[in-house]
């Protein structure tokens, strides 16, 4: 049996097995990153994304979030092309 355990993603992310079924959430909280991602793509404004869940993300993990996703898609698309 193959046992996940917590991995840090940077100073505000996190992917925990105990925790939401291990999908990125924010470091002591139970705040899916996508769900923040979705928010932001929709044209919700940081502070609103922050008061949407009762002010506990900070700009930097918000920041976090977006280099990371960043990241993630220049990473996929690069490999992408690179098969083609």
């Amino acid at each position: 049996m193959k046992v996940h355990k917590r991995t840090e993603l940077g100073q505000h992310i996190v992917a925990d097995p105990e925790i939401c079924h291990g999908q990125l959430t924010f470091r002591g909280t139970r705040i899916l990153v996508a769900d923040v991602l979705y928010f932001l793509a929709k044209g919700y404004a940081w502070e609103r994304v922050s008061h949407e869940f009762d002010d506990r993300l900070s700009h930097a993990a918000i920041a976090e979030a977006i280099t990371l996703a960043s990241a993630a898609l220049i990473e996929k698309t690069s490999k992408q092309r690179r098969a083609a």
